[in-house]
């Protein structure tokens, strides 16, 4: 039997989800993680690249609708398998395909295909500090260090130290309001929850049962009932179809006895807004960011990105521009969480080729 301490991780790469957060750039077609958002590399490849070192992972297993098949194939080399959900069920059902597909005693590393991670050194230091702990049936989640009292985001409490640097999850905490989110900082000890497990199949397979068992018992149906092609997996569509759709928080997390966390000071963001787009990425002196055919003269604090036309932007600040071929966007930056209106607008009113 190999030594547990040799057992490579196995990363598991969700890549679902539209990304209306934004739109019109990000669409059901072409997904946030399918975008150059950072750079000239998709979230997705940049996400793979984080976990593509042989002497540390194992190839990855990626969970992505049936359509982006090939588009997946196409950005992340060296795919393990690919698990091709027939229908979205949010993360828990998809995770639990995963964990029915791996071995039991697999360690798997959990990622969101669409977020950004600064520091990829660090993140990997905090992923080998949680593995004691993953090995030993503990689901290990890493709490994102906050940098402000930000209210898009979950936070996680600390609670007893378990090991260097390790913590047990004392609670999960929903996105709070403005005031409980300047007393988390003020007070310490709470991290925002971005969304990165770490745990063996079995032990999530064993929370499932006892917490989630319609979501086990359909993933268990769709799995055996699934076909293989190459990579490909095709979990079965019509017991697929039964579980319930719930998030691996609520479904999990929030419930389970062992669970830790590992606070990782990584410089990340889950790019779900235009806004955090901006704070993300690189500004000039005016602190704008400007990417594509456009310009920005006498603004600042903009986000300007046009795919075409030529967008020009003179003398606002605080705005954030965004053209596709056929849409544009104009909001206040503080309230680009709004497009997700616009996009429900769309959709109501039966005008689903802009969505």
């Amino acid at each position: 039997m190999a030594d547990p301490a040799s057992q490579l991780i196995v990363p598991v790469i969700l890549s679902g989800g539209a990304g209306t957060r934004l739109w019109p750039l990000s669409r059901a077609a072409r997904p946030k993680q399918m975008l150059a958002l950072t750079g000239a590399e998709t979230m997705l490849r940049l996400t793979a690249r984080r976990v593509a070192d042989p002497a540390r992972y194992a190839p990855p297993i990626v969970v992505a609708p049936a359509e982006q098949a090939e588009a997946v194939e196409a950005e992340v080399s060296g795919l393990g398998m690919l698990i091709l959900e027939p229908v979205a069920r949010n993360t828990a059902p998809a995770i639990a395909l995963a964990a029915l597909n791996a071995a039991a005693n697999d360690v798997l590393l959990v990622l969101p295909s669409d977020h950004l991670i600064g520091d990829v050194e660090r993140f990997g230091t905090a992923v080998q500090r949680g593995l004691p702990l993953a090995r030993a049936d503990w689901i290990v989640t890493f709490g994102m260090a906050p940098d402000r009292a930000e209210t898009g985001y979950g936070y996680i409490k600390r609670g007893a130290a378990l090991a260097e640097g390790v913590f047990a999850a004392e609670r999960f905490v929903e996105k709070p309001d403005a005031a409980t989110a300047r007393s988390f900082i003020e007070q310490g000890g709470y991290d925002w929850n971005g969304g990165i497990f770490l745990m063996r199949a079995d032990a999530l397979i064993q929370g499932l049962e006892r917490h989630a068992p319609a979501i086990l018992a359909a993933a268990r149906a769709a799995v055996e009932g699934q076909a293989r092609e190459g990579l490909r997996i095709r979990p079965e569509a019509a017991a697929f179809g039964r579980s319930p759709a719930q998030s691996i928080d609520h479904a999990l997390m929030e419930k389970a006895e062992r669970v830790a966390v590992v606070p990782a000071a990584v410089r990340w963001s889950d790019i779900g807004s235009w806004a955090a787009l901006h704070e993300a990425s690189d500004k000039d002196a005016q602190g704008n960011v400007v990417e594509g055919i456009a310009m920005a003269v006498d603004a600042s604090n903009c986000l300007i990105r046009s795919e075409g036309p030529l967008v020009a932007a003179i003398g606002v600040e605080d705005l954030v521009v965004v053209a596709t071929p056929d849409a544009v966007l104009v909001v206040p930056r503080q309230q680009s969480q709004r497009v997700r209106e616009a996009v429900e607008r769309l959709k109501a009113e039966g005008k689903s080729q802009w969505t």
